[in-house]
């Protein structure tokens, strides 16, 4: 059996929704709010999945390992999105969180299955039939998915309206959706880049950043974070961009204690000393996704709030 291509995954660029007069040269695909993953099916009946940074996930999912027979013997590499839904049949991203770094557990992982189910939602082909697809434009790697009818329990392709990018975006603001993917209907797969031809378009203004310190809370607080510091990569340093303080649950915050006292070093990370009293300095390892209001001339994030650690992205996927 001949190997399968390995690929990075394209990544979409944070905008907004093309302008009116090319409406019609886009497809409009849901935001999912999950764990990207490529899906490597040698048509033997098997699956292999891998993370975004190239890390094998399999394991953490035993309840989607019956994708591999569902392409009736089909090889194939996939792109698509782990989710876990909620009542409302919507991605949320807190209840796949306890699913996610279960790979070296496979026990626990086949117990959190059985209670927060997986859903593998597939948008995009990158390998089909021993030929490689990355080069088709997006309306035939599209039309290659569809023909795989994948369609099952626990995996599906999304719907995708082409142009009325307006309402589809209004649709998803109704529907308490993140956003969506706008993606140019004549643009070829760009592995590894995050490129221009795929737009995300959330409704609220995100930011992923690296935490460098945190403050201590007061109070009840006490030895808790009152407040964590945040950076994001900047000529291969870490600038400082501001001071998040609100956003989490006690159980986050008793979470992110444990994470700051184990990365807990002496020497600030951030390329300039923030001007914050009382502050203490961890290893720039964790990943996390803040919402904000604006953003100051220096680039300082304007009434941050946190939103989620990120733990399917490390440091160095921020570049």
């Amino acid at each position: 059996m001949t190997p399968l291509p390995r690929f990075a995954p394209m990544l979409a660029t944070p905008g907004t929704l093309p302008p009116a007069a090319t409406d019609d040269q886009w497809a409009y695909e849901v935001k999912q709010d999950g764990q990207r993953a490529l899906v490597y099916l040698p048509g033997d009946g098997s699956v292999e999945l891998r993370a975004r940074s190239g890390t094998d996930i399999t394991a953490a999912y035993p309840d989607l390992t019956a994708l591999g027979a569902a392409t009736g013997g089909v090889a194939a590499v996939l792109d698509g999105e782990i989710v876990a839904l909620d009542s409302q049949g919507r991605s949320d991203f807190q209840r796949l969180q306890s699913r996610m770094g279960l790979s070296g557990s496979p026990a626990k992982a086949a117990r959190t299955a059985e209670r927060i189910p997986a859903h593998l939602v597939v948008f995009d082909a990158l390998h089909l039939r021993g030929r490689t697809l990355v080069t088709l434009p997006y309306t035939e790697r599209r039309a290659a998915l569809e023909g795989l009818r994948l369609e099952g329990p626990r995996w599906s392709t999304p719907a995708v309206v082409v142009g009325h990018g307006a309402q589809a975006l209004d649709m998803t603001r109704e529907a308490g959706l993140e956003g969506l993917i706008a993606k140019r209907l004549g643009s070829v797969y760009e592995p590894g880049v995050r490129a221009r031809s795929w737009i995300k378009i959330r409704h609220a203004r995100t930011a992923d950043v690296i935490v460098g310190g945190w403050v201590p809370g007061r109070g009840r607080l006490g030895g808790l974070p009152g407040a964590l510091l945040v950076g994001e990569p900047h000529e291969g340093r870490l600038r400082y961009v501001g001071s998040v303080g609100t956003g989490w649950s006690d159980a986050e915050r008793t979470a992110l204690a444990g994470l700051l006292r184990v990365a807990a070093v002496d020497t600030c990370p951030f390329d300039e000393v923030p001007r914050v009293a009382g502050a203490r300095w961890v290893l720039p390892r964790l990943v996390g996704e803040v919402r904000y209001s604006t953003r100051t001339r220096a680039g300082k994030l304007r009434q941050p709030s946190w939103h989620r650690l990120r733990p399917d992205l490390a440091p160095g996927d921020l570049g």
